[in-house]
């Protein structure tokens, strides 16, 4: 067998050699000549999986180290007879550790008090629900918005979009990308939007109509990007105007790369009847790595920003990326993974 892989993924080197021949690439340069013979392509999010790169050749699985599938043509692969597997919640509490870091910073920066603040979360999935769950402990008033959801679930724990626009202090977007979901943060979103109200994406770019977003700055309290329109070529306009700018490293924790690599190469295992990597999980032992409990109970908000700076200081990848925006791909190649905190 022959597997094809993309060289930024953690903790995976060596794994499959006892079992297939392996070839590492960066994602972005892996070709249709690299796979014509390949049974497996095991990926991030910068290889576009289409009928371009795939037609012809004899890749049977495709396994994405990663929560999403935008970046793979479903309806082709399926077509087509190959198989697609992702990684969701891997990066789940990467992504709320960001979340909190960026709000709690730019409060303290904005002087912006949280007590008693409404946070909307549109898309309550494996994300969303983690949001969630740090936001009730903390006292936040919560809404709730995800259609599919409530649509399975009944509608008693959600609200329709436009309550969650028009009462939220803090709006944090964790959906996925698709039709429905493609620029859905457009100009009537943002009008929708409580005068000073905090604007959160960490999900992806093409969720924000860019234009509509800028034309909001006067209104909107602080911005939070991580994900942006056209990466890795993003706009250095919209960079200067956000409180916090990160080049999509939300969910870059260390358990978060452990969790997708292992979900990756799980995959593949089971695909091939590997049974040795059937449990697969990467082990690193560092200890300054490990995830830490935190206890937030009875501390004022300076305090909970001191505790979650402290645990993730997000300035220096705000300072970091701001003065190299067309470092982008570096930036996150080059990422020191960070430990999570939970409660």
């Amino acid at each position: 067998m022959k597997f094809v892989i993309d060289q930024a993924i953690p903790f995976i080197k060596g794994v499959f050699e006892p079992y297939a021949s392996t070839v590492y690439k960066d994602g972005t340069a892996i070709s249709r000549e690299d796979l014509l013979d390949a049974d497996a392509l095991i990926i991030r999010t910068r290889t576009r999986c289409n009928a371009e790169l795939l037609e012809g050749t004899q890749v049977k699985i495709i396994s994405t180290a990663a929560i999403g599938t935008d970046h793979v043509d479903m309806a082709w692969c399926n077509e087509n007879g190959i198989f697609v597997q992702n990684a969701p919640g891997s990066n789940a509490g990467g992504v709320m550790n960001y979340v909190f870091s960026a709000l709690y910073g730019a409060a303290s920066r904005e002087r912006i008090p949280l007590t008693g603040a409404t946070i909307g979360i549109v898309g309550a999935g494996h994300v969303g629900s983690r949001i969630e769950g740090m936001a009730r402990h903390l006292g936040f008033k919560v809404l709730l918005c995800d259609p599919p959801r409530a649509l399975e679930e009944g509608p008693a724990q959600f609200v329709e979009l436009d309550q969650l626009l028009a009462e939220s202090d803090v709006v944090s977007l964790s959906v996925p990308l698709n039709a429905g979901t493609q620029k859905m943060a457009d100009g009537k979103f943002f009008d929708k939007m409580k005068f000073g109200a905090f604007f959160i994406n960490t999900a992806r770019g093409e969720i924000v109509d860019d234009d509509a977003l800028m034309a909001a700055f006067p209104k909107l309290g602080p911005v939070i990007i991580d994900t942006w329109n056209n990466e890795p070529n993003v706009d250095v306009n919209l960079i200067a105007k956000t409180t916090i700018a990160t080049p999509h490293i939300a969910g870059y924790s260390h358990q978060g790369k452990q969790r997708a690599t292992a979900a990756a190469v799980r995959s593949v295992a089971r695909y091939f009847k590997i049974e040795p990597l059937y449990e697969f999980f990467p082990v690193t032992e560092i200890a300054e790595l490990e995830a830490v409990k935190l206890n937030l109970t009875g501390l004022t908000q300076g305090e909970i920003t001191s505790v979650f700076q402290y645990n993730y200081p997000i300035f220096t990848d705000d300072f970091m990326f701001r003065v190299n925006p067309e470092k982008f791909d570096e930036l996150r190649h080059l990422y020191r993974y960070r430990r999570e905190f939970y409660i």
